[in-house]
């Protein structure tokens, strides 16, 4: 019997001598337990890219008045666009819808009813309803920015 009260007390003495998980791992003790927050799911609503060329502005504008504000539906307009001037497709197309029309910023969330135009002397690419900007590999002359953009 002694035996077994020996060997209770040394356990007890190991245990108080290991930090318990938390502390080891730099968290505070009482997050040990806790699980991660969940994650909210991303809605999932349709995303259509439209290539146009510089000269497409009339077509554009016919397209997109014809959409209603509230579709549920997400566009970027990947447009050849001279790479030296400033682009204010934006505000044109602004005038022919109700959604909200604005140049991509690199890591742009897309979110449906909006447009989403391409700046001048940037290639685009999609990932997981994110819009990435790059740098043309190309040199400056017939550069189809279109062709760049893709889905995974």
């Amino acid at each position: 019997m002694q035996e077994n009260a020996v060997r209770d007390t040394r356990r007890k003495q190991r245990m108080k001598k290991k930090s318990p998980p938390a502390r080891r791992q730099g968290k505070p003790p009482g997050l040990a337990r806790q699980e991660a927050p969940a994650v909210p799911a991303r809605a999932v609503f349709p995303i259509v890219g439209i290539g146009a060329s510089a000269g497409g502005l009339e077509a554009l504008e016919q397209f997109l008045g014809c959409v209603p504000a509230a579709s549920g539906i997400a566009f970027v307009i990947v447009q050849h666009l001279d790479p030296m001037r400033k682009g204010i497709m934006p505000e044109l197309l602004q005038r022919a819808t109700g959604m909200k029309v604005m140049q991509i910023h690199d890591s742009t969330i897309v979110q449906p009813d909006c447009v989403y135009v391409i700046p001048p002397n940037k290639d685009l690419s999609i990932l997981h309803g994110v819009l990435h900007l790059l740098t043309p590999t190309e040199t400056l002359g017939l550069r189809l920015p279109i062709d760049f953009f893709s889905a995974p």
